[in-house]
């Protein structure tokens, strides 16, 4: 019998537009059953099912206007002015947010990350802090200062200089704004004592510093809309984090109660087909531009939900170690037969052994999240499922 000479196959899988309170789950299955007729390919045990996150929580009509959005903010602050501290520039991802936040309150000081924010759009080039002896861990510029030194900055691939941006937003919302441009949160502090941290993956450190140094109020956007606010959509875990623009007025928030939606898509595929398969919902895949500097993932993770099989991290030896090392001496058939004896007699836990150092320690459900993500892309591929199979395989298979 010849060998199979195939590995992991990522395909995306087209399916209807999905509207607010259609039944995902159904479409993901049928969606998936024609994809795997047409294409003529088979359900396997393993495979993967990647759901996009826009798509479930688009069904879950999980959204939120600029007004819900002030009126938590106002509520939780109970405060005139507050501090925004770190938010991403991303009008995608922050900019309704921004202005349901501006909308709450009289004032907004606007204090953001130089030179570049947390998931690396840059507002200044490296090469010219140097030059100006700027210090970003230790220099707190105003928005004076920061045009004197810097003039008017445009992103390099979206054209926007968001200092301007966002504070022509914030005035929009009829509140005033005051920019202030540090690393320190504890900067904030001397403006105001009320802050909304805007941070990703930073938020927990940025708000226990906070907190510490005499802070009010500090919150997260992880504490906005963590529950409905006048008829709107929300997110027990996260609040607005992962959200999306929708229209000019709306957002569309990080999808809930993924857990049951996969486990319901896994039991369908198990009742029709008879395979075991594995499902995730995933949103920004986990890695970074080498050109734009960006690191991709604006989501708080890049999977809010998967079934068990997808838990944990690779187990993997590096083949081209165990050739040039273990096996050094064997070619041809004889070099192929030996790996394939040492994977299958590998330890349960290779961490920290020599033959499997290079693979990649990520946990799975990023690993495979951003390969759903890269399949999928972000713009109109319209293939909001994407299947993999061979995943789990190795060279043994």
């Amino acid at each position: 019998m010849m060998a199979r000479t195939v590995g992991t196959v990522s395909r995306g899988v087209r399916a209807p537009i999905i509207r607010q309170g259609d039944n995902l789950a159904d479409i993901v299955v049928e969606s998936v059953l024609q994809a795997s007729e047409e294409s003529n390919f088979e359900i396997q045990d393993r495979d993967v099912i990647g759901i996009t996150e826009a798509v479930v929580a688009r069904a879950q009509g999980n959204y939120a206007t600029i007004d819900q959005i002030a009126e938590d903010v106002k509520q939780k602050f109970g405060s005139d002015t507050i501090g925004i501290l770190f938010p991403i520039l991303s009008r995608n991802r922050f900019s309704i947010c921004l202005k349901g936040m501006a909308k709450g309150v009289k004032k907004v000081i606007l204090m953001l990350s130089y030179p570049s924010d947390e998931v690396g759009n840059h507002l200044v080039d490296l090469d010219k802090l140097d030059e100006k002896g700027i210090n970003p861990w230790s220099d707190v510029l105003t928005e004076k200062q920061y045009r004197e030194l810097f003039g008017y900055e445009k992103h390099t691939f979206t054209g926007v200089d968001y200092v301007e941006y966002y504070t022509s937003l914030i005035r929009e919302m009829g509140a005033e704004v005051e920019v202030i441009f540090a690393n320190d949160p504890k900067t904030i502090l001397r403006y105001t004592k009320y802050v909304l941290t805007c941070d990703i993956h930073t938020r927990q450190r940025t708000k226990r510093i906070l907190k510490a140094a005499g802070a009010e109020v500090v919150l997260g956007m992880d504490d906005i809309l963590t529950s409905p606010v006048s008829g709107s959509g929300c997110n027990e875990n996260y609040g607005l984090l992962g959200s999306n623009k929708a229209t000019e007025e709306t957002v569309k928030l990080f999808p809930r109660e993924c857990k049951d939606f996969v486990l319901n898509v896994q039991k369908q595929m198990l009742d029709k087909t008879g395979k075991h398969v594995e499902v995730m919902v995933y949103g920004d895949g986990a890695f970074k531009d080498p050109v734009g500097k960006i690191w991709e993932l604006a989501d708080p993770v890049v999977s809010p939900g998967y079934t068990d099989g997808l838990e944990g991290t690779p187990n993997e030896v590096k083949l081209k170690y165990l050739a040039d090392n273990d096996f050094a001496d064997l070619s041809g058939e004889a070099l192929k037969n030996a790996i394939s004896d040492y994977i299958k007699k590998k330890d349960d836990d290779l961490k920290g052994k020599m033959a499997s150092q290079g693979t990649t320690p990520r946990r799975l459900t990023d690993l495979i999240g951003s390969l759903c993500d890269l399949t999928s892309g972000s713009g109109d591929k319209g293939t909001p499922i994407i299947y993999i199979q061979g995943y789990f395989d190795n060279y043994t298979n």
